[in-house]
C-alpha cells in the first residue's frame, strides 16, 4: 500500500489551489450549518412536545368534566385548548417559517460556497484534521473505511 492509497479518498482531498484559509472558512461554515441543524431538531421536539401536551388537554377536559369541575373544564378547553403558541401562529407554522425564511436559504448558501470554492468536496477541514491526528499503519487509524493497515504493521495494542 503507498502513502496516497492510506490516505483520504479522492472526494475529501483538497482540490488544487485550494488555500489553508478557504479550508478553514468553509469548515467554520460547515459547522455553523452543523450548529443549525441541531436548532432545528430542536424545533422540531418543541413542534412535537407542544402538540403531545395540547392533544393531552383533551383528556385533562374531560377528567375535569367528570370530576364535576364543567366550569374549569370550560376554561381549559376554551382558554388553554387550540391556542396559538405566538400571536397568529401554531408551531408547524413557526417550523415551516424558520424552514422558508433561515434554514433553507442557508444549506443553499453552505452548499454553493463548497461547490465553487471546493469543487463540491465536503468536508475538507475535518479530513485534513483526521490525517494530521491519526497514527498510519495503525489498525483503529485507517484513512476511510476499508482499508487496512500497511502490510506488516504491528498492533498499537
Amino acid at each position: 500500500m503507498t502513502g496516497q492509497d492510506d490516505g483520504p479518498d479522492p472526494a475529501h482531498r483538497r482540490p488544487e489551489g485550494v488555500s489553508d484559509e478557504t479550508v478553514e472558512a468553509l469548515g467554520s461554515l460547515s459547522k455553523a450549518l452543523e450548529t443549525t441543524e441541531r436548532a432545528r431538531g430542536h424545533l422540531y421536539s418543541f413542534h412535537q412536545l407542544t402538540g403531545t401536551a395540547d392533544l393531552e388537554l383533551d383528556r385533562a377536559v374531560e377528567l375535569l368534566r367528570e370530576a364535576g369541575h364543567p366550569d374549569w373544564a370550560e376554561t381549559v378547553r376554551t382558554q388553554v385548548l387550540g391556542r396559538n403558541v405566538i400571536p397568529g401562529h401554531w408551531t408547524f407554522q413557526i417550523v415551516e417559517a424558520y424552514d422558508a425564511t433561515y434554514y433553507q436559504p442557508f444549506r443553499e448558501t453552505e452548499r454553493a460556497a463548497v461547490e465553487e470554492l471546493a469543487e463540491g468536496r465536503d468536508h475538507l477541514h475535518e479530513a485534513e484534521m483526521k490525517e494530521a491526528r491519526r497514527t498510519a499503519g495503525h489498525p483503529d487509524h485507517t484513512a476511510r473505511p476499508g482499508i487496512g493497515p500497511s502490510p506488516g504493521a504491528e498492533s498499537a495494542r
